[in-house]
């Protein structure tokens, strides 16, 4: 509740504050004998225009797009997990950090950080590509908000259909109850796949596409642990965790490998970007 009401009172200031400058920016009242009669038609100012003529629709006022802005906002955490690549980032991160027997180092802070680091430099391109296409020709008048939108999420929709498994399209189609759009050829036509289909497909064939890099990541420090636990035995000890012998020697062979920087580069080049 705290965070909604941050929200709305940074939204009402704005909004505020958008009134004020409109207002300032008003010119002052002349002389009866001096003024020059305004076109009745004409907007008091630039700040209080609401709207603004755009392809046939109307363009955001300032006020109305930062409101819109903090609304986005508060749905960031949401859409960063499910329309980019950090699920998968940060899944093989723990994966990672579970293979070495240390469940708590790094930190959840530090491994949220990394894949928010490594999710900029994945989804670097996207963003510029819709930024160029988008929102410079919305800002320029070009392009009505509409059109902008939907020019942005063609750029992030070719991303995700691009990593994201056919086999969880065709099961999100099927669950849509939606026909999978083609072409007069019969060629599927991922361009008109519908937002409720792409987005949980996408993620879907992360979270699969996670599991099995754990998996492979699993495997050397299996090994370890199967080596220190037959060494154990054939010495008695059975009283004594093999986990205690077997963390120091992966945490050894993980850093001689240079592992952290063969991980976040498998990670990143794991990815379909253009």
């Amino acid at each position: 509740m705290s965070a909604r009401r941050i929200l709305l009172v940074l939204a009402a200031l704005a909004l505020l504050a958008s009134l004020a400058l409109g207002q300032e920016a008003l010119p002052a009242p002349a002389p009866e004998s001096l003024a020059a009669p305004a076109p009745a038609a004409a907007p008091a100012s630039a700040a209080d225009a609401a709207v603004d003529e755009a392809l046939g629709g109307v363009k955001l006022s300032t006020a109305v797009e930062i409101a819109l802005l903090l609304t986005l906002l508060s749905v960031l955490p949401a859409l960063v997990v499910t329309l980019t690549s950090f699920t998968r980032i940060v899944i093989v991160l723990s994966f990672v950090r579970r293979s070495l027997s240390v469940n708590e180092l790094p930190p959840n802070p530090v491994l949220i950080a990394l894949s928010l680091f490594l999710t900029m430099f994945v989804m670097g391109p996207i963003f510029s590509r819709a930024y160029e296409k988008a929102y410079v020709p919305y800002k320029e008048g070009q392009l009505g908000t509409t059109e902008a939108a939907g020019a942005a999420w063609g750029e992030l929709r070719g991303f995700l259909v691009a990593n994201t498994r056919p086999s969880e399209i065709d099961l999100f189609l099927d669950l849509a109850r939606v026909p999978p759009p083609v072409d007069d050829s019969g060629v599927r036509r991922h361009d008109e796949l519908p937002f409720r289909v792409v987005v949980p497909a996408f993620v879907l064939s992360e979270i699969k596409t996670s599991f099995q890099m754990g998996f492979l990541l699993f495997l050397p420090f299996l090994l370890i642990d199967l080596v220190v636990s037959s060494i154990l035995i054939s010495m008695g000890m059975f009283m004594l965790p093999p986990v205690m012998i077997s963390t120091p020697f992966k945490i050894l062979v993980f850093v001689l490998v240079d592992g952290w920087s063969l991980v976040c580069r498998s990670l990143v080049d794991s990815f379909v970007v253009s």
